[in-house]
């Protein structure tokens, strides 16, 4: 009796397109584009919006077209289906690279090597690019971005152990304050710690409070993504603990944190994008500065967001191209910093 060899059969993937396909593909999509000024100009609709939705009209047609050529009229609705989802996803990312390639288009032209070595204590706003610098603003901003990290990341991760292991009678309540909290506007953290702190207590305009009207921010944040990623760890794993002999704490401990360790970090990456461009509540916490200030806890302070607002708020061609480059800092920053705690959750795609 005959046998067949297995391993050198091919598993068959029919939803991956071949080279010749993608080819066709790609036709149809340039096909699109050229017949979409011919049919503008033949038309009453007219600018940007009038080709866009001429050419997603023309795409929808030409991929109907493909598809019913290739696999019959079966396959109408699941064609017109798949044209919506990809302009649905281009929808989502056209403002995403359209804000990325503004701020860099706007602020390269002001980031030089002397950004990151000067500050603007003895520099015009309107002064050469080749004068001054952001530094004093890069030093602010990761020191209070620092403070209020690591105020928020134990109180929120607690909290979100609090809700999903230890569902204590307060549960509902803590679980209703951490929604409310996610629901305050900015300037409202920054009026709070600006009556208790500076004016109720006397504390001066520092990081520190900068760094707590952040911290109100961010809490929200942390605690609720945090809370969605402990769900999805699976009770098995907790089971599997206790009936090893662990205690409760040091299952969660030993566990289930490890196991969640890439969703928390990724909560802490979002907390910090979430409050890292905010401005308002530094308005009324850290006062701003134009020098290096390397001490949270005394004195007025710089970040990022308040130079760039600094910057904008003087009509000047010079400060307004300024602040553009401040803002292509910040972005730049965020992302370093999402990559680096990518990497270091074990995320390398």
């Amino acid at each position: 009796m005959a046998t067949i060899d297995y391993s050198s059969v091919k598993p068959q993937k029919p939803w991956r397109l071949d080279s010749k396909q993608l080819a066709i593909n790609g036709g149809v999509f340039l096909l699109a584009v050229l017949l979409t000024p011919v049919v503008l100009n033949i038309t009453p609709l007219n600018g940007k919006l009038g080709a866009s939705f001429i050419f997603v009209v023309l795409a929808t047609i030409g991929n109907t077209v493909l598809s019913i050529v290739r696999q019959g009229f079966k396959t109408i609705s699941t064609s017109i289906a798949a044209t919506f989802i990809y302009l649905a996803t281009a929808l989502v990312l056209l403002p995403l690279a359209s804000v990325l390639f503004t701020v860099a288009s706007k602020g390269i032209t002001a980031v030089k090597l002397n950004t990151f070595t000067q500050d603007m204590r003895i520099t015009n706003p309107d002064a050469p690019f080749t004068e001054g610098g952001a530094l004093h603003a890069i030093l602010g901003t990761f020191e209070i971005v620092l403070i209020a990290t690591i105020i928020c990341v134990p109180l929120g991760v607690l909290t979100a152990l609090y809700l999903t292991e230890i569902k204590g009678r307060f549960e509902n309540l803590v679980r209703f304050l951490v929604q409310a909290m996610s629901g305050v506007p900015s300037i409202v953290a920054g009026l709070f710690i600006y009556t208790v702190l500076i004016v109720t207590l006397g504390i001066n305009y520092s990081g520190i409070a900068g760094a707590f009207a952040l911290s109100i921010l961010m809490l929200p944040t942390v605690a609720r993504t945090s809370e969605e990623v402990l769900k999805l760890i699976p009770n098995d794993l907790r089971e599997a603990g206790v009936a090893l002999g662990a205690t409760q704490w040091r299952t969660v401990a030993m566990v289930v944190v490890p196991a969640a360790k890439s969703g928390i970090l990724t909560a802490v990456i979002l907390g910090v994008s979430r409050v890292a461009g905010e401005t308002a509540p530094l308005l009324l916490t850290i006062l701003g500065n134009t020098t290096n200030n390397l001490n949270p806890f005394s004195g007025p302070i710089a970040a990022l967001p308040l130079y760039t607002f600094s910057l904008m708020k003087t009509g000047l061609d010079v400060a307004i191209s300024r602040a553009w480059g401040g803002a292509l800092i910040l972005l730049t920053l965020v992302l370093i910093l999402f990559i680096t705690a990518r990497l270091l959750s074990g995320k390398k795609r």
